[in-house]
């Protein structure tokens, strides 16, 4: 009999790409459709790696080492010390994306039933991750209201059990924009120290941080050498979500190891992907300082006008693209459908990311969304515009 595997059926969709097809009917009726939905910048990627594809010499693509090529591995080792993460060229494994590296991170450390400590609401993804592993997501729940903070120790220690193997955490974070601090990390150390768990720290967002201070990385953490397992990817901070590549970063050579052997069984990443992340290192602190302040602005308008829709609220981020808005709705799933499907206003709509799918506690994020500022100014501006007028437009409106 032809049937589909218990882990298929139960995967789940991503929030953030099912409603494509409702968009794509959109465009198709002639409506312009602003995608505030994905985190795709619109930040042109750094002159340094196109300029490295375009002038390779390869006359052969031959299959990269499985960890990664070893000249780009090298130029990591500096980047990362640079940030005072201390690391060697052994400590690092070259994936296919952020996404391949906490898959492989996860089946590495994890057995079926396993549990993972992870803070909600977090990127949709990690849920398929799991899925793949048959680990058990474990969420701990966070606020809109006090701007999705790292909860109380006390609320980590209520949740770990004998099963439990690590905690997932991004920061910057997906889908909120919340920045961790120093102080939080740190107590968040102390937690894994004392129960010998993994940190699966997913700092893809490293560069994109909103204060004075600098970016505290689980890698800081005194102590915690063999505890942190660090997840990074070229894809946001140089605007190369295409290229695929990303690493695996640990000082615990028994993962090291075993991450290697996985990356064996899949053969290796992308060579045009790796010759340009390699030629990315060289983007100077130029690029990053005009990308950081074009992404302030972005934010600073965007919160302070979705605030001033009635009955909408979104907390400051501080980090990443991404923020949380509350909206006056009866549920998000079926607000995101119908802005595609049934409303347009000048001729335009928008797409936002249904927030529901980023919680594993059912039940929670209903009337919320997840907007990416990735858009310029001018184009945001019309997008609240849009979810200002379809908010009052809209059927399953909560005020009235």
């Amino acid at each position: 009999m032809l049937t589909l595997s218990k882990k298929a059926e139960i995967m789940p969709a991503s929030p953030i790409r099912k409603l494509v097809p409702y968009a794509n009917e959109a465009k198709k009726r002639g409506v312009k459709v602003f995608h505030l939905n994905i985190g795709q910048p619109d930040i042109e990627s750094p002159k340094e790696a196109l300029e490295a594809v375009k002038k390779n010499t390869l006359e052969l693509v031959a299959y990269p080492d499985s960890k990664g090529n070893e000249s780009y591995r090298k130029g990591l080792v500096k980047y990362y010390q640079g940030i005072n993460i201390d690391v060697t060229e052994k400590d690092i494994n070259i994936t296919t994306g952020g996404s391949e590296a906490l898959q492989i991170a996860l089946a590495v450390t994890c057995n079926p039933e396993d549990e993972v400590i992870v803070i909600e609401p977090f990127y949709t993804n990690y849920n398929s991750f799991a899925t793949q592993n048959d680990v058990i997501l474990k969420p701990i729940s966070t606020s809109i209201k006090d701007g999705f903070a790292l909860p109380d120790p006390s609320e980590f220690e209520k949740m770990i059990t004998p099963k439990t193997k690590g905690i997932i955490i991004c920061n910057p974070g997906n889908p909120t924009g919340t920045l961790y601090t120093k102080e939080s990390m740190l107590k968040l150390g102390e937690i894994a120290k004392k129960h010998e768990l993994f940190i699966f720290a997913d700092e893809v967002y490293r560069e994109f941080c909103y204060t004075d201070q600098p970016h505290f990385s689980a890698m800081h953490i005194p102590g915690l050498e063999k505890n942190v397992i660090l997840i990074d990817s070229v894809s946001k901070r140089y605007s190369l979500c295409g290229v695929r590549i990303g690493a695996i970063v640990s000082k615990n050579q028994e993962v090291m190891n075993a991450v290697l052997r996985f990356s064996q069984a899949r053969l290796c990443s992308p060579a045009y992907g790796q010759i340009a992340a390699e030629g990315a290192l060289a983007t100077p602190q130029s690029y990053f300082d005009a990308v950081r302040a074009e992404y302030i602005k972005r934010r600073d308008f965007l919160i302070e006008a979705l605030n001033k829709i009635e009955g909408v609220y979104t907390p400051m981020p501080m980090g990443a693209f991404y923020t949380i808005a509350s909206l006056p709705i009866d549920d998000s799933d079926k607000f995101a459908q119908w802005l595609l499907e049934e409303f347009q206003y000048e001729g335009k709509t928008v797409m936002v990311a249904p927030a529901a799918g980023f919680y594993a506690t059912k039940g929670r994020g209903t009337n919320e969304v997840r907007i990416a500022y990735v858009l310029k100014i001018e184009d945001l501006k019309e997008s609240v515009k849009c979810l200002e007028v379809a908010l009052k437009q809209y059927p399953g409106r909560t005020i009235k």
